[in-house]
């Protein structure tokens, strides 16, 4: 019996929605796979982004979260292995922060580093584990360049490598992306794959952007904790030093038959390059010494460091005072730079007498207040700057000055940083409103003298900054 027209059209009919069912059945299953294999990717973006955050919040030093980040962003986009390079201090390399176990090459190899990795491979793991990249070679310093992430399907046929000293051997796809954060460069992340691996997709590709936009974001407020912890760190040492430097100074007036004598040191930071002292040299004599160190900062305290322990060792039982300056100088002058020099003062106090021997190198005149006529003094013996020369020219130039104090007089030593002080119209305070105030107030005595030139710099600068550390000394002849 043979089969009818209907039955041969339904039976064709069945296998065709047989076929047609068999095939959406598979892209349904296919589909179901794909979307399993997004839904683990999601899952592992978003576990990769709450780790990141953890990190941010619990200041994980950078290069903690260097490794975080290139072995979290492997899992999310089950790449064979990452690194990270940050720009260096000069801004013209990349340097290698961290680089997964299994992570292919990303840069080209010298033919020269080849040869040698012929005899020992360990030199070419070296080299593409520590070598630093220039910012304008390769695909790392490409992708820098242009700011953007890319794609690289086949490291080895790309521009970069289009060199004969260069070579990229493996077949290797990369996924790179600069990091930028508060618009500064901070260098650039890679994933790899080999090409047995499969190829990086279109989604691969829009979740690594992603991620890396989030990391640049985390390192760069990391750096930013970490500058800031290191500058707590660095006032911190500094207060201390300031402590110490405020112990080498004077912390009483001497008791000089004859004499009385006040000081005081302002630093306009927290490290002064001001130093002032006072030195029992026996027999009743005492040395008084004020300097002013050029700059400002640690370097400036250190040198006033060394200046007071050379002026200590070199006074005691010398009576002229160009000769302590002079042996200062000796001994500083081969440690000073060249940028740096000390002016400085030292007045040698004869007891009871009112005799004074003072020699000045390169230091602002002292001012003399003679009693008997009211009249002001400046006192300008020469003298060059502790530093500028290492003997000879300092020893014939700088030379002992001496004076007679009659009872009442008062003599007053200070730094630069007085008369250079400014008001809000960036005028000086002077040397002849210094003047003025030291007349008014020398009849006074040294302690009045002080207190008054403080009061009167207050009034003067207002709310102006202090520009320079502030010394001054006064000496009363009783």
């Amino acid at each position: 019996m043979h089969p009818t027209p209907v039955l041969i059209a339904l039976g064709v009919l069945s296998l065709v929605v047989f076929l047609i069912l068999r095939k959406w059945s598979w892209r349904l299953r296919r589909l179901k796979s794909r979307l399993r294999s997004f839904e683990v990717e999601e899952e592992r973006m978003f576990a990769f982004l709450h780790d990141l955050g953890s990190a941010i919040e619990s200041d994980t030093t950078v290069k903690a979260l260097s490794r975080m980040i290139v072995d979290g962003i492997e899992k999310v986009v089950s790449a064979r292995g990452g690194a990270i390079y940050y720009l260096g201090d000069d801004g013209q390399y990349l340097v290698p922060a961290y680089m997964s176990d299994l992570c292919p090459p990303l840069i080209g190899v010298p033919v020269e580093i080849l040869k040698r990795a012929e005899r020992d491979p360990r030199v070419l793991e070296s080299h593409v584990r520590l070598a630093k990249v220039p910012i304008d070679e390769g695909i790392l310093g490409h992708c820098l360049a242009i700011r953007e992430a890319v794609r690289v399907p086949d490291v080895k046929n790309h521009v970069a490598f289009r060199d004969a000293f260069v070579r990229y051997e493996g077949d290797v796809a990369v996924l790179i992306a600069p990091l930028r954060h508060a618009g500064k460069e901070l260098g650039v992340l890679a994933v790899a794959r080999l090409h047995e691996d499969g190829p990086f997709t279109g989604n691969d590709f829009a979740v690594f952007r992603a991620v890396a936009e989030q990391s640049a974001f985390a390192i760069g407020n990391a750096n930013i904790h970490r500058e800031a912890h290191e500058k707590r760190v660095f006032e911190s040492e500094l207060r201390t030093a300031r402590e110490v430097q405020h112990v080498l100074l004077p912390q009483c007036a001497p008791i000089i038959s004859g004499y009385r004598v006040s000081g005081t040191n302002l630093p306009a930071r927290i490290i002064s390059g001001d130093y002032y002292d006072y030195v029992d040299l026996g027999e009743g004599c005492h040395g008084i010494a004020i300097a002013d160190v050029s700059g400002k900062g640690v370097a400036a305290g250190l040198l006033m460091a060394m200046c007071r322990s050379v002026l200590r060792s070199v006074a005691p039982g010398e009576g002229s005072a160009a000769k302590v300056l002079s042996y200062v100088n000796r001994q500083l002058f081969p440690d000073i730079r060249e940028d740096m020099f000390i002016s400085m003062a030292y007045h040698v106090l004869e007891p009871g007498s009112g005799r004074v021997v003072m020699a000045r190198a390169g230091h602002d005149p002292a001012l003399w207040f003679h009693k008997s006529t009211g009249k002001v003094e400046f006192l300008k013996p020469p003298g060059l700057a502790v530093g500028i020369d290492g003997g000879e020219v300092f020893e014939r130039v700088t030379r002992d000055f001496e004076i007679m104090l009659e009872s009442g007089d008062c003599l007053l030593l200070y730094t630069d940083g007085v008369k250079e002080a400014i008001d809000g119209k960036e005028e000086e305070f002077g040397s002849e409103r210094l003047s003025k105030v030291f007349r008014e107030a020398a009849v006074f005595g040294a302690e009045e003298v002080v207190v008054a030139v403080q009061r009167e710099l207050k009034l003067f600068t207002g709310e102006a900054p202090q520009m320079d550390d502030i010394t001054l000394v006064a000496i009363e002849k009783r």
